[in-house]
């Protein structure tokens, strides 16, 4: 399993969106306070949709209260300004995958205490971020790959056709 960790996120509709990629992977959602909406706004709600049943969501008051309750043997904070490619970065089951508010990303002496931990989505120079949501499912699908799919299904159903299947 896989931990989502979002500090101070401030949209609810990527909160939402993310909570349905943590729905479709298995994936733990953790939210660090001061969140920019109330946990059941509607728009987040709506984002997840008829998902919220298979997402375990822990709330917490700060990132010391956060790590003060979990044991984090590996973590990975995903930032822009992480000089290492997030493919380069080995994931292990369990892992943190750290992503921040939508307007400044994780605090930046969060990441200088942990630079050996950052890493980065490529981009071009002009576009200054991806979406949070887009970013998380990015991260995830990554660190999922490298674990081999665990406990997802890896097929279809697509019918077979005259020629074969498609």
């Amino acid at each position: 399993m896989l931990n989502i960790v979002l500090v101070a996120p401030e949209i609810p509709q990527n909160t939402g969106n993310i909570a349905r990629t943590c729905a479709a992977t298995g994936s733990r959602l953790h939210l660090i306070k001061p969140l920019g909406f109330d946990i059941s706004d509607a728009a987040v709600k709506r984002a997840g949709l008829d998902y919220w049943h298979l997402v375990e969501v822990r709330v917490y008051e700060s990132l010391e209260d956060f790590f003060e309750k979990n044991q984090v043997r590996q973590k990975r904070l995903f930032s822009t300004k992480a000089p290492r490619c997030h493919v380069e970065a080995d994931y292990q089951d369990e892992c943190y995958l750290f992503f921040g508010r939508e307007t400044k990303g994780l605090p930046e002496e969060f990441l200088e205490a942990n630079f050996d931990d950052c890493v980065r989505i490529p981009m071009r120079s002009e576009a200054r971020s991806l979406n949070l949501s887009n970013s998380v499912a990015v991260a995830v699908f990554e660190a999922l790959r490298q674990l081999d799919f665990p406990h997802l299904q890896d097929y279809g159903k697509m019918k077979t056709f005259s020629g074969g299947t498609l």
